[in-house]
This record gives C-alpha cells, sequence and structure tokens, in this order.
C-alpha cells in the first residue's frame, strides 16, 4: 500500500497530477486546492497518499497533509460521498473551514462545493457534526482562515511536526492548532526539530 510519495513534478491536469518518482511516473488524483498548491513542473514534491484498490483499478489520492487525507477519509463515512465527491468538498473548503461549515450547520458554504446538493449537505451536517465538532471548536478554529490554510498546504516541517504529535499520543485538532501557533511564532524558516519543542510548549500551557 503506497502512503506517500516524493519525486519531481512531471505535470498537472485538471483533476490530478504526474509525479516522477525514479523515473516512474505516478498519476495521483488531488483536489483542486492541493493541485493550485503544487510547484512547477521539475520541483520536488511530496504527496501524501491514500491508495484505493478495486477489482478494475488502483487510484492514488494526493494530500499535501496527513489532516487533509484523514479528512478525505472522514467524509468517506458519509452515505453518498466517495473519492469524487471529496476531493470536490475539499477543492472547496479548507479541511477547518470544512469542520467549522459542519460544526455550524453552515448548509451555505456546503453547497458551494462541487456535487454537494442540499440534501448531501444535510446528511453531511447530520452524520459528522459529533465528529467534528471537538475539531471546530478547538484551536483550528481560534486561528485565522489563511492562517490555517497556509498551514495545511505548508507540508514539510509543519506536516512532520504535526505527525510527531499525534504519534506521540496527542489529539489531532490539539497538535494541529499547537503546530501553528509555534510555526506562527518562530517564522517560515523554522525546522521540525524547532517546531516539535515549540508545540510542546503551547500544547503544556
Amino acid at each position: 500500500m503506497i502512503a506517500k510519495l516524493s519525486g519531481l513534478l512531471d505535470s498537472v491536469a485538471e483533476t490530478f497530477c504526474i509525479l516522477d518518482v525514479n523515473g516512474v511516473g505516478y498519476q495521483v488524483f488531488c483536489s483542486g486546492r492541493t493541485l493550485r498548491n503544487l510547484p512547477r513542473p521539475g520541483e520536488a514534491v511530496r504527496l501524501h497518499v491514500e491508495t484505493h484498490v478495486r477489482e478494475d483499478h488502483i487510484h492514488l489520492f494526493g494530500f499535501v497533509s496527513p489532516s487533509e487525507r484523514e479528512c478525505f477519509n472522514l467524509l468517506q463515512t458519509v452515505q453518498g460521498v466517495g473519492a469524487k465527491v471529496a476531493l470536490g468538498i475539499l477543492s472547496t473548503l479548507a479541511p477547518d473551514e470544512l469542520f467549522r461549515a459542519i460544526a455550524s450547520a453552515d448548509k451555505t458554504s456546503l453547497n458551494r462545493c462541487d456535487g454537494v446538493g442540499p440534501k448531501l449537505a444535510v446528511r453531511l451536517i447530520t452524520e459528522l457534526k459529533d465528529k467534528v465538532g471537538g475539531i471546530a471548536l478547538g484551536p483550528v478554529a481560534s486561528a485565522t482562515s489563511a492562517e490555517t490554510a497556509a498551514a495545511e498546504t505548508a507540508g514539510g516541517p509543519v506536516a512532520d511536526a504535526l505527525s510527531a504529535l499525534v504519534n506521540l499520543g496527542y489529539k489531532r485538532a490539539d497538535a494541529f492548532g499547537a503546530v501553528t501557533t509555534a510555526a506562527r511564532n518562530l517564522g517560515d524558516k523554522a525546522n521540525v526539530q524547532q517546531l516539535i519543542p515549540a508545540a510542546l510548549k503551547e500544547l503544556a500551557r
């Protein structure tokens, strides 16, 4: 099972990119948000991957952060939401925006997403509200949309620090808020060795 790919960006299409990993081209389906934030062809890319194996195909879905991948999987627990619709939702709403829309029963924001009509918007709220309420009201919601979107698309040290804190047993919402705050305080050049202790201090407050 492929969980992560690192290589050079070969090309970008409307719904997927081709990632060259040691001479092998992988077709990776991504949200529009992820595709828009990819570098230019020929530059290095790292994507967290969800692999779907079916009788007639194997599809790879790529994400800039583990939290975006988890959001993709969470969406598909809702009846009527498959991979295509989940990517359509994530193309319009970043994970923190999606969580807040669900927690506040904001059907208008959900209806803006490709593939989401009034009935599905209600179903998303009904089936996911209890699951995302704590996340939407936690540290993620205290940051601005611009800050949380930057953390989602940054990858690299931010994503690595977030993953490390989750592996230590911290809740993803708490870890995300702490890493975002640490990254904001330390600046763009902060590495994972600096982010983790700074985030741990935030969690200890």
